[in-house]
């Protein structure tokens, strides 16, 4: 269930991006949705841990995954990509 809820969120997403003007927003929201849809793939192994040590550890990998997206995606947006390296472009 939490599989097709989130592939249905990514692709909510996608649909909403293609309605931004900026190729640039369109990018920074496909990173958002695909940080997002890595990170829930972590929440669902953490669901399916066998220690609370592996739960915890998966649990903290989604979050620091969900983080890094939503930084790569801000820098996106306010970073022009011709003159500032600093988004990795």
């Amino acid at each position: 269930m939490k599989k097709i809820f989130a592939l249905s969120a990514v692709a909510g997403l996608v649909a909403l991006s293609a309605c931004n003007s900026s190729p640039r927003e369109q990018a920074a929201d496909n990173i958002e949705a695909n940080a997002e849809a890595v990170a829930d793939n972590f929440d669902a192994a953490a669901d399916n841990a066998t220690t609370p040590a592996a739960e915890q550890a998966l649990d903290n990998t989604a979050a620091a995954i969900r983080e890094t997206g939503d930084q790569k995606a801000e820098d996106m947006r306010t970073n022009d990509p011709d003159t500032n390296l600093s988004n990795g472009m």
